[in-house]
């Protein structure tokens, strides 16, 4: 458990973003020996977090919006070599005094500003001041292609809300602590605590985690206004998209993220997502969508063993989207809402369609936002004709501990047997999720799919 955590106001709902103790590790450790870079994608709460912890740690902070700023602002940058002329311009132009080693100054947005970053490595030197950077990795990446990038900067990931972050916001801070206590005993809840269990977490499925998405279901409990909300941020992901590829791959690419898992192939097909394309045109283009963090993507390890990375297969992967409630957005982006039939069914896993693809993308994204990079395996089957697919591997220790998705029986599980029996020496635990309770059964854990954050 962290210790502090940030309240964060959205329209008078307050959230509480673990992310703080984050900043609150850098300011201490650091102090002033580094800027701070927020990366995430956008619409997740970087610009919040980072002007609320300004105004929580210091005595004064300057917020320049390099979205909004005024030319004055962008013209300081582009001669840094009188460093008191620039910040007397700052106080002056923002009205706020800054006091020597006790002021921080957020660059928001700061990929309008790529000379603001590059002055980065000059202003940390001279020490007066602290500074944190925000904006859209998307861009971030692409508008520092001509920069000297500064090595003074301490960077640090950020997530849509994990499921703790969205109960929280709702008023519940006992369940994830009794989960994890259970969890680590390998207790089972019982039937009816899990399926309220279960019953919650689909709504965090639905909802999602864009900070906008949970103030707007908390303040109308109507899932049709949020889905209105993540279809805008959607808009956003596929113009950000058209930013980082003007050829329209990445948003074809990104746009079909859900036809694809539901195909349950054993890898991402680019020629059906964009026709006629080659998957080695776009490895780059997959790269760059991974780094951003709107996606997720899972790469083929074809020799698992704890250095997943050394035998990753860039021609073969999967992509997920990064907020399972936006998936859900896109899943059904052809259809106009005019009522909540479709989100109720969801909910209440009425909705006679293949779950199986949703609960893969929630899995992939609490795997990736507990830090862990995304792969998976295949083994041809003795006939040569299909696949089995391990979903994802974990590296614990010194071996690979393979995970296998389930989303309503979980009798059968031949994908994550063929893969013990191949690679039986490089096991270290062997993991099912799945919908139904807790348990542990001839040397297999069996997940529920809200647990997933604890492993």
């Amino acid at each position: 458990m962290c210790g502090k955590f940030i309240v964060i106001e959205m329209d008078t709902i307050l959230f509480k973003r673990k992310m703080y103790d984050r900043l609150l590790k850098w300011k201490n450790e650091r102090n002033g020996s580094s800027a701070l870079l927020i990366q995430g994608a956008r619409r997740i709460g970087k610009s919040t977090l980072a002007e609320e912890f300004a105004r929580k740690e210091y005595k004064s902070y300057i917020l320049i919006d390099f979205a909004v700023a005024p030319a004055e602002v962008y013209d300081l940058f582009k001669d840094i070599s009188d460093l008191d002329y620039i910040f007397l311009r700052l106080q002056i132009i923002y009205r706020v005094e800054l006091i020597e080693r006790k002021s921080v100054i957020i660059f928001d947005e700061v990929q309008k500003a790529p000379l603001a970053r590059q002055a980065i490595k000059h202003l940390v030197k001279d020490g007066r001041y602290d500074y944190i950077e925000t904006g859209s990795l998307i861009t971030v990446h692409k508008s520092s292609a001509d920069i000297l990038l500064p090595s003074e900067e301490t960077k640090v990931d950020m997530f849509p809300m994990d499921y703790e972050e969205f109960r929280w916001a709702l008023g519940d801070t006992a369940t994830v602590p009794l989960l994890r206590t259970a969890f680590e005993e390998r207790q089972p809840l019982g039937d009816a605590v899990h399926r309220r269990m279960m019953r919650d977490f689909r709504l965090y499925m639905l909802v999602g985690g864009m900070p906008n998405a949970v103030a707007e279901y908390i303040k109308t409990n109507n899932l049709e206004a949020v889905d209105l909300v993540k279809r805008d941020i959607v808009s956003l992901y596929e113009e950000d998209f058209w930013k980082l590829d003007d050829s329209g791959r990445a948003t074809a690419l990104f746009d079909a993220i859900p036809a694809q898992l539901s195909k349950n192939a054993s890898r991402y097909l680019v020629s059906e997502a964009v026709p006629g394309d080659r998957v080695d045109r776009t490895t780059g283009i997959i790269k760059m969508m991974n780094d951003c963090m709107a996606t997720n993507v899972a790469y083929h390890s074809n020799d698992p063993n704890v250095g997943l990375a050394l035998t990753m297969d860039n021609r073969r992967f999967k992509i997920y989207a990064s907020d399972t409630g936006l998936f859900v957005t896109l899943a059904f982006k052809d259809k106009d809402f005019t009522d909540n039939l479709i989100y109720q069914k969801l909910l209440n896993d009425k909705l006679s369609t293949n779950w199986g693809y949703v609960y893969e993308n929630v899995i992939a994204q609490m795997l990736r936002a507990s830090g862990k990079q995304l792969f998976y395996h295949t083994i041809p089957t003795p006939d040569g004709k299909k696949y089995y697919e391990v979903d994802f591997l974990i590296s614990e220790g010194h071996k690979v501990s393979p995970v296998e998705v389930k989303s309503s029986g979980y009798k059968t599980h031949t994908s994550l047997d063929a893969f013990c029996k191949k690679f039986a020496k490089r096991i270290r635990n062997k993991y099912v999720i799945y919908t139904k309770d807790l348990k542990r059964e001839q040397g297999i854990d069996y997940i529920p799919v809200y647990m997933t954050m604890f492993l």
